[in-house]
């Protein structure tokens, strides 16, 4: 029970906890983007910031690898649920590659995929931190705010940004989005595979 305590205080997981405050905080300011245009960043960009904490404190923990995918789908899932009516759909997808990663793969998701097709492999190579894992992290996470500001107009309000940078801007989150889709669909469709091969491993077994 004290190392479970523990773990639960490590500094990366604290961090998760104040994740959580700030998608909760920004979720009620929603319709006002000057706040929440900041404390949905500030999250996202803890995200970032909680695995190298983690790894400087030598303070990994299943607890924490998990929370980290949770605070992500739980910001996320927020946000799409709120810009469109068929945002939850998104977010259903993503809870169903957590399930589906955690069940089988617990806190080494990340470094399960030595036998998955090239591209897949390319796009989780050494934890997304490569240019292509970058695009994809990149769709993940600031597409849905992107098409935040676009729908309110702060693309243009804030930053300025002329519609022929906006056009582009939104179709290469996208396509980052679409590559982390790919992944997700592999993830899917590998945890159906084991689970089918357990089924029959079973059934062999009763034989």
């Amino acid at each position: 029970m004290k190392m479970a305590v523990k773990v639960l205080l490590y500094w990366p997981n604290i961090i998760g906890y104040f994740r959580i405050g700030l998608v909760l905080a920004a979720w009620a300011a929603f319709e006002t983007p000057a706040v929440f245009v900041p404390l949905y960043s500030l999250s996202t960009a803890l995200d970032g910031v909680d695995g190298w904490v983690a790894r400087r404190l030598g303070q990994t923990s299943r607890f924490g690898a998990w929370l980290d995918v949770v605070v992500d789908n739980l910001s996320r899932g927020m946000l799409w649920s709120r810009l469109y009516e068929w945002g939850w759909l998104v977010s259903a997808l993503e809870w169903c590659v957590f399930v589906c990663n955690h069940d089988a793969r617990g806190d080494r998701w990340k470094d399960s995929f030595t036998s998955s097709p090239a591209l897949i492999r390319a796009i989780m190579a050494n934890g997304f931190r490569t240019p292509l894992g970058t695009w994809v992290v990149s769709g993940l996470h600031c597409l849905p705010l992107w098409l935040y500001g676009y729908q309110r107009g702060l693309l243009s309000r804030w930053f300025y940004l002329p519609l022929w940078i906006q056009a582009p801007g939104t179709v290469l989150l996208a396509a980052g989005r679409l590559l982390a889709l790919t992944v997700e669909m592999w993830c899917i469709w590998t945890h159906i595979g084991f689970l089918t091969g357990d089924d029959l491993e079973e059934k062999k077994k009763k034989n």
